[in-house]
């Protein structure tokens, strides 16, 4: 190898470690102390995010300020998602059985909130939902008599009604969805929709190309068990997709938390051994840049990020979080004891 060969080599290594050190995320305050587990970035200036006892925050400002706030009524609930389309607008879901399964939707930024769907059905329990616009969204919950539970709204949630169970391949027996970061479903362009599971006899995706009147699954080779399967889903387009999860109860065990699909979820492949994330991740999002996608991964024990559409990752730092939100380059990730931060790592979108 000549001198010329050697330089540029190192000027290669030294670039991407100065991509690596610049990507990161700055800690903004929220304006609570509550667990958050759901963000929804909608601009670089506006984003929400969610959380226990029946909190939401939002910020307008691209998070210098963030204003928390309380739904009305719902202070006892566990808001583990949110969807919003602007600074006024966003719906919130809470977990839990029977009746504490909710949404709610602002349209005035959050000062009036209404119910607008809670669970009937004892045996629900809602993990979360996906909008394709301000009209049409999904929410799943798990198995209700064998099947999982699927519920669709076209009118901006004003009603939702259930999709029959016979359109919804069996459950597995303990298979379940996990509702850690409010993305374990997520929805592409006008009508592809698709959520992940987990479950002792192993993980699967469950997919539609109807806008969820119908439902197809395959397996899926991340880490099966109790605690363990798919905690997020996340589509570039109709054929690309990514899947993160692993085992919340071992979250710095890296095996078997990352796969890979370009086939819209008909077949999933494993990322192996060192090129995977660090740890249980309990969320992934794409994060478009001007001329590539980014990946990052996030969880309780750290942060990764892939620049190559999943196949290798890097770490990102150990600071945990539940749950981020991308809309292009700009993007936010919540966390325990009403953790937020702003990501700056705009530098990974850059293609190499």
């Amino acid at each position: 190898m000549n001198r010329t060969a050697r330089l540029f080599i190192i000027a290669l290594l030294l670039s991407v470690s100065a991509v690596a050190a610049r990507a990161q995320w700055a800690a903004q305050s929220a304006g609570t102390t509550v667990r958050l587990r759901g963000v929804s970035a909608v601009s670089p200036r506006v984003a929400w995010a969610s959380g226990d006892k029946g909190t939401y925050a939002r910020t307008t400002d691209g998070g210098r300020t963030w204003v928390a706030g309380t739904v009305p009524s719902a202070s006892d609930l566990d808001f583990r998602d949110v969807d919003a389309f602007d600074a006024e607008t966003a719906y919130l879901l809470s977990i839990g059985e029977g009746e504490r399964s909710r949404i709610y939707k602002t349209t005035d930024g959050g000062r009036h909130w209404v119910l607008q769907f809670k669970s009937t059905r004892p045996a629900a329990f809602f993990d979360a939902m996906a909008f394709w616009d301000r009209d049409h969204g999904v929410a799943v919950s798990d198995p209700v008599g064998g099947r999982f539970l699927v519920i669709r709204t076209s009118d901006g949630g004003a009603t939702w009604e259930e999709v029959p169970a016979a359109a919804v391949p069996e459950a597995l027996p303990g298979e379940g969805a996990f509702a850690a970061s409010g993305t374990c479903i997520t929805v592409r362009g006008k009508r592809h929709a698709w959520f992940g599971t987990g479950g002792p006899q192993g993980p699967r995706v469950f997919r539609s190309t109807d806008a969820g009147r119908t439902w197809k699954v395959s397996g899926v080779p991340l880490a099966s068990g109790k605690t363990a399967g798919v905690f997020s889903v996340a589509f570039t387009d109709a054929r690309r997709g990514v899947v993160v999860g692993g085992d919340y109860a071992q979250e710095k065990a890296s095996k078997e938390n990352v796969a890979l699909t370009r086939d819209g979820g008909r077949t999933w492949l494993p990322v192996r051994g060192a090129r995977r994330p660090g740890g249980y991740r309990s969320c992934v999002a794409y994060v478009a840049g001007r001329r590539t996608h980014a990946l990052v991964a996030v969880g309780p024990s750290g942060t990764d990020y892939s620049t190559d559409g999943g196949r290798s990752w890097r770490g990102l730092g150990v600071e945990g979080f539940h749950s981020a939100s991308f809309k292009g380059a700009a993007g936010w990730a919540v966390g325990e004891e009403g953790r937020v931060a702003k990501f700056e790592g705009a530098a990974i979108t850059r293609k190499r």
